[in-house]
């Protein structure tokens, strides 16, 4: 078995290397075993492009890219600039019962529908509520479909800016809709992350991700106040990923 082999000479395991030579085989041999397995592997454009999307799919990320400008005015926003009440889903259903559908469970339909639900049990996301759902008149309102980033707020943010489709297509976009306690959401009014959070402090981490996801989306932007806060929920879970619907 050979120990070293050298330009002029072999050594076996019955020869007894030189004090230089074998000083340099323990150099080598302890340098390479103190290297980091990531320091041997190669990285190439495949390893490293995955990284980089990696990456650029947290929150914290994808809200360094958003613009950050002043809230633009009010003037000329109305709701219907956006969609003339719920829109359809690809499937034929209208949008808030798809959500309602999604987000609720034990969820009965009405007699006869495949899209209308007749009621069901929320855990509301932003209190941690249970609430049962029933449809009707006066008890529809306990459970709400709210726009994660508020409609006004996204027209003072560029939605002035986008097309008729675009806004129909954000109205609409169930990315930017959670089913929650339906008091909540009217306290909530058209508050970005900067005037308004869940007081479920647990879900806050995802909900500001949620907004950001939207924002980058639909290219509207943040206020600075708006981006320390969303930052400073981020830095509690710098690992948040971004929701893709």
């Amino acid at each position: 078995m050979h120990l070293l082999t050298g330009s002029s000479r072999h050594y076996t395991s019955n020869e007894t290397a030189s004090p230089s030579c074998a000083a340099l085989v323990a150099a080598l041999v302890l340098a390479l075993t103190a290297l980091p397995a990531t320091d041997l592997a190669p990285v190439g454009p495949i390893e490293s492009s995955r990284a980089t999307a990696a990456t650029a799919k947290t929150a914290v990320s994808a809200l360094s890219g958003l613009a950050v400008k002043g809230r633009a005015p009010k003037t000329g926003y109305e709701r219907k600039l956006f969609s003339d009440g719920w829109g359809d889903q690809a499937w034929g259903c209208d949008t808030r019962n798809f959500i309602l559908k999604r987000d609720l469970t034990s969820i009965r339909m009405r007699p006869d529908e495949t899209c209308i639900v007749a009621s069901g049990v929320l855990k509301d996301p932003y209190t941690l509520k249970t609430i049962s759902f029933t449809r009707g008149v006066k008890t529809s309102i306990a459970v709400q479909i709210d726009h994660v980033v508020a409609v006004s707020d996204a027209w003072q943010k560029g939605a002035q800016q986008i097309s008729s489709q675009q806004r129909y297509n954000f109205y609409n976009d169930p990315l930017n809709l959670l089913a929650v306690d339906g008091p909540t959401n009217s306290s909530k009014g058209d508050g970005d992350a900067a005037t308004w959070l869940p007081p479920n402090k647990a879900f806050r981490c995802a909900y500001v991700a949620r907004q950001i996801a939207v924002k980058a989306k639909y290219k509207l932007w943040v206020t600075a106040a708006e981006k320390t806060a969303m930052a400073t929920v981020l830095g509690k879970c710098p690992t948040q990923s971004l929701p893709t619907k």
